[in-house]
């Protein structure tokens, strides 16, 4: 469709426009493009915050799993020392024993 003056009027007021290219676009089209843009923005920001929030619990979980890890080695640490207090103190209520009367087998 050639442009003339009346053309662009009758166009414009039907919802109509031409682009700098020719092409004939409707008002619709120029508002679903918009709202295209608008969801796909909208979109895109949901997007990024829901990356923001994994991000955050991933590494929300690996301090926790450090702070485990930590923990388990002074627990194994603890343990260590625990079991060979036992050790030294079952060894000596052993040479206590050994040592005192009271203990000892009667022969009857």
């Amino acid at each position: 469709m050639a442009r003339t003056p009346d053309n662009d009027q009758s166009l414009i007021a039907s919802g109509i426009n031409q682009n700098n290219n020719g092409n004939i676009e409707s008002d619709q089209d120029s508002l679903s493009t918009h709202s295209r843009t608008s969801y796909e923005l909208n979109y895109n920001s949901e997007e990024e915050e829901e990356k923001q929030r994994l991000i955050n619990q991933v590494l929300t979980l690996q301090k926790t799993l450090d702070d485990l890890s930590h923990r388990v080695d002074t627990v194994k640490e603890e343990n260590f020392k625990l079991r060979s207090e036992n050790q030294v103190l079952g060894q000596y209520i052993e040479n206590l024993m050994a040592a005192s009367n009271v203990f000892q087998m009667t022969n009857k």
